[in-house]
């Protein structure tokens, strides 16, 4: 599958994810194997995605979905513009089958992260997460 076209490559999973009889372990299934591979799906790939999601009544496989391909996008300034396309994109499929981003639910920054300066973290997590604009708050 490597080797396929893009045109071919999407195809496959969008016949895949399209098809009525579909289950949700065959869902799981195909969403794992579009994740293992080193791409970040079209829209069109998301929307059939998250349309499965639905028709098998996956709300949190949905979510979890959009989340995977948020962290595949990888750094800050590649989320801002790669992630943001792919939400604007299929913003009227999300409101048509009412499914939330993880930042609409609160979820887009982690919840428990609580910094520990006497152990080892990076130095950019305080940042990434906002403890640097704290008062008093050094590193």
């Amino acid at each position: 599958m490597e080797k396929w076209p893009a045109d071919k490559f999407d195809n496959h999973f969008i016949n895949y994810l399209n098809r009525p009889e579909i289950d949700g372990w065959e869902v799981r299934k195909a969403l794992t194997e579009l994740h293992d591979y080193d791409v970040i799906p079209d829209p069109k790939v998301v929307e059939a995605g998250l349309r499965a999601c639905r028709r098998v009544n996956d709300f949190a496989l949905a979510v979890r979905f959009l989340e995977a391909i948020k962290i595949k996008c990888g750094n800050q300034k590649n989320r801002d513009s790669i992630y943001g396309y792919i939400v604007k994109q299929v913003e009227p499929t999300l409101k048509e089958l009412g499914i939330d981003t993880p930042e609409q639910l609160g979820y887009g920054e982690p919840e428990f992260f609580v910094p520990q300066p006497e152990y080892w973290w990076e130095k950019k997590w305080y940042k990434d997460y906002g403890y640097d604009k704290q008062p008093n708050f050094q590193y």
